[in-house]
């Protein structure tokens, strides 16, 4: 007899106390199975087996389950491959996943199909009893099928150089044109490979956003602004151009870093800044830092960083700190020897324009020699063939004025790249232990007064309001203390994966490598080739082998 006929019939006869409460107990069976189909499951409406299994293999980051470990799961079961398929089929795994309801009742179907019976969803319709258990052995063993993310996926930074130098590439170029009234500024059009769009910014904009972006990732590798310098007294044009140029660059470099973060890259702060063109991108930026907070507010594993973090990341943090801050002296003197490189050729190429210029003024000097000097027949003519030197001096200066610009933009740069990334790590070291430890210090220091203050009221009566009033406050401080602990290690697993950026970049000491013996292959071939195209020259012009070897 089925249950609905069962109640129809009992409803028009007396019913007994004992026929009333099977009826209760069964009504509250069929609801809880209603529910449960329905999507309404309750922690009470499942067999507690259910929920342990659930706990063992859902996510440790996720409420879901994955499922690979649903999967892994019915490989357990024993079942036939037949039966494995009409379970999967009717359960939902949407975007690779299993909500908590749809493993309940995978759980029930693989019951069912256990117990012989084929396994649908109508079998959960018609149960009016407690859900079946499953065999599906240990509870340790299915831990063990957990989709636990390892600590490499989540600490561990999976890019490359190329990888990170292919994410964009920002062209910052100098506007000419001076706005203002009062006061002159320069402007700067930023060009994104990544969003194919052109914004204006000023300095002031790129002020602004470093310090939101500062605000935002603390715990992050933010490298520092070039100065603003205020201008005090006169300044010729000169200096002031040169200026204006070296903050240009340095302003590309800051960018193109943070474009080429693997965190901040992806962050609004950064497309704002780079794509919006409304009149007003300072105001922009705050609103958006004002609505997403800081990192570790956004973060979804911020609270958990401790748990993938290294037994010995203190020790390891600290070895790393070392040998970034021997990496990053060496490579200030090998900028230093490029800039003086790039400096020499520079020197080199007026140098042989003034050289050119003074043999044109020697030939042009009209002045006649003596009568009784032996050279006169033939100084004549040497005179009017230096006047045609100074072209090709011109061409040399030119070339090598050109290999002083390669050296500086593809070496120098490169380094002042790097460099600058190196500067922003040791900063960050230095909030991490200036910033983060220290305002912990504070924190339980004012904590351990608090207690003391405690124990002081405990002994000594005092009122109830104030008695009242320290505890209240003394939650508040553990409170506090609890969160800046867990920014500690959030700050402690962020630090991880900067120092784990830099040693991503050092393979660019081959870029650097390269770019150098490129620039100089190309200027001595082309500054030979001048030279080898001047000899023949001096052969016609002089005579003999005169000028071309010397008997000195």
């Amino acid at each position: 007899m089925s249950f609905k006929k069962e109640i129809k019939e009992l409803s028009g006869s007396k019913v007994t106390l004992l026929q009333q409460k099977e009826i209760t107990w069964r009504c509250s069976c069929a609801h809880m199975t209603f529910r449960t189909m329905a999507g309404e499951l309750n922690e009470g409406s499942v067999p507690a087996y259910y929920r342990e299994v659930y706990e063992a293999v859902c996510g440790r980051t996720d409420e879901r389950v994955h499922v690979e470990v649903f999967q892994r799961l019915l490989q357990k079961t024993d079942l036939s491959r037949v039966a494995l398929g009409q379970i999967a089929e009717h359960v939902d795994s949407a975007d690779g996943f299993l909500s908590k309801l749809s493993l309940y009742k995978a759980l029930a179907l693989i019951a069912f199909a256990q117990q012989g019976k084929q396994p649908s969803p109508k079998l959960l319709e018609n149960c009016i009893q407690e859900l079946p258990k499953p065999q599906l052995g240990d509870l340790k063993d299915l831990r063990a099928l957990r989709m636990q993310p390892a600590p490499e996926d989540v600490l561990t930074l999976s890019q490359t150089l190329d990888k990170l130098l292919a994410g964009d590439s920002v062209q910052v170029e100098l506007i000419p044109e001076k706005k203002g009234l009062f006061l002159k500024h320069v402007e700067y059009q930023l060009t994104s490979q990544r969003y194919k769009i052109s914004v204006y910014r000023r300095y002031s904009d790129f002020d602004v956003f470093h310090e939101v972006l500062l605000q935002r990732f603390s715990y992050r590798v933010v490298p520092a602004m070039p100065p603003k310098r205020m201008l005090k007294g006169v300044l010729t044009n000169v200096s002031e151009r040169e200026f204006i140029e070296g903050r240009r660059r340095a302003l590309g470099r800051f960018i193109n870093l943070v474009a080429r973060h693997p965190i901040l890259s992806e962050d609004e702060l950064l497309k704002t800044f780079l794509t919006f063109n409304g009149s007003d991108v300072q105001t922009k930026l705050r609103d958006a830092y004002k609505r997403m907070g800081d990192e570790f507010m956004t973060n979804r594993i911020a609270t958990q960083a401790k748990e993938y973090l290294p037994a010995d990341i203190q020790a390891q943090f600290s070895t790393s700190r070392e040998l970034i801050k021997k990496i990053h002296n060496s490579f200030n003197r090998l900028r230093d020897r490029a800039e003086k490189m790039a400096e020499r050729s520079k020197e080199n190429a007026t140098d042989l324009l003034m050289f050119g210029r003074e043999l044109s003024l020697l030939g042009s000097d009209g002045s006649s020699l003596p009568p009784w000097a032996s050279s006169q027949a033939t100084w004549g003519t040497l005179r009017e063939s230096l006047k045609s030197l100074s072209v090709e001096f011109a061409v040399l200066s030119d070339k090598a004025a050109q290999q002083g610009s390669r050296e500086n933009d593809d070496v120098v740069e490169k380094l002042n790249l790097f460099l600058d990334l190196l500067q922003s790590y040791r900063d960050l070291c230095e909030r991490h232990e200036k910033g983060v430890l220290h305002e912990h210090q504070r924190a339980l220091h004012k904590y351990s007064v608090m207690k003391r203050q405690m124990m002081s009221a405990t002994v000594q009566p005092k009122e109830q309001a104030s008695v009242e009033q320290l505890e209240s406050r003394i939650v508040q401080q553990e409170n506090a203390i609890q969160t800046m602990e867990l920014r500690n290690y959030f700050s402690l697993f962020c630090l991880h994966q900067e120092t784990q950026l830099i040693f991503i970049y050092l393979p660019i000491t081959s870029h650097i490598l390269g770019a150098f013996v490129n620039s100089q292959v190309q200027g001595h071939r082309e500054m030979g080739q001048v030279w080898n195209e001047l000899q023949p020259k001096l052969g016609c012009l002089f005579g003999s082998n005169n000028g071309l070897k010397s008997d000195f």
